[in-house]
């Protein structure tokens, strides 16, 4: 596994995690259209996505791992609660940031994409620990506003900038523990992409490619990504593969 990270936890706040209430999580999930964006991004941009293995580590009750199972030909998903009630494809009950409480064929065997929506306040640690763990490629779904800062820029953005920065042309509507059609927000979110093979090749001073997501909502949202409809009840994912 490339670049393996001390076993140590790195803030007080990852101590806590393993001892909050479910209704204290930093759980707000993603419309699912947003991670077929991200997808048809990738896709447009390397060859390899439909054989590669991508690892959802806050899976939630997986509005993100379905959408990510539609391209990736496997998916491991996990999170530091247990979601299993309602994501029955829950591949592990495990803390991201503790790398010694990963997956054992993540640590065996490693893992080319690392996707997902971080809670806002680890945002940062969620990125260090994907970027020495994926082989192809991290991408984090974070609110614009997580570009600003003095603190991340001189711990993160001054020392390992994403290679691309996506921004929704839309607004993706997200709320703390549900998700709705119907919902609205005033949050402006983008994807922050990393492709950490390439930092060997890339001058430090490389400014991060700025790029629009152009509407795609409608043409990318569908029934089944809601509550009100039924989800299948086969399971989506190999169970070799969590």
């Amino acid at each position: 596994m490339a670049g393996n990270r001390s076993l140590q936890n790195r803030s007080t706040a990852v101590m806590q995690r393993c001892h909050e209430a479910p209704d204290s999580l930093n759980y707000f999930p993603t419309p699912p259209w947003a991670t077929r964006a991200l997808c048809e991004w990738l896709e447009s941009r390397t060859a390899r996505l439909p054989f590669s293995s991508v690892w959802e580590p806050a899976c939630g009750e997986g509005h993100m791992a379905r959408p990510l199972g539609e391209y990736f030909q496997f998916v491991t998903t996990s999170d530091v609660h247990d979601y299993s009630q309602t994501f029955h494809d829950q591949g592990r009950v495990g803390d991201f940031l503790v790398t010694w409480d990963h997956s054992p064929k993540i640590q065996a065997q490693g893992v080319d994409w690392i996707i997902t929506n971080p809670p806002f306040r680890l945002a940062q640690e969620f990125i260090e620990t994907a970027l020495g763990i994926a082989r192809q490629g991290v991408a984090m779904l974070v609110r614009s506003a997580f570009l600003e800062s003095r603190e991340r820029y001189d711990g993160l953005f001054s020392k390992q900038p994403p290679t691309d920065i996506l921004q929704f042309v839309e607004r993706v509507p997200m709320h703390k523990g549900k998700i709705s059609a119907d919902a609205t927000t005033a949050t402006a979110y983008c994807w922050l992409v990393w492709y950490p093979s390439a930092y060997g090749s890339r001058q430090h001073d490389d400014a991060p490619r700025f790029r629009w997501l152009a509407p795609c909502r409608a043409r990318l949202e569908r029934p089944s990504d809601y509550p009100r409809a039924a989800l299948a009840p086969t399971p989506l994912f190999d169970e070799a593969a969590l």
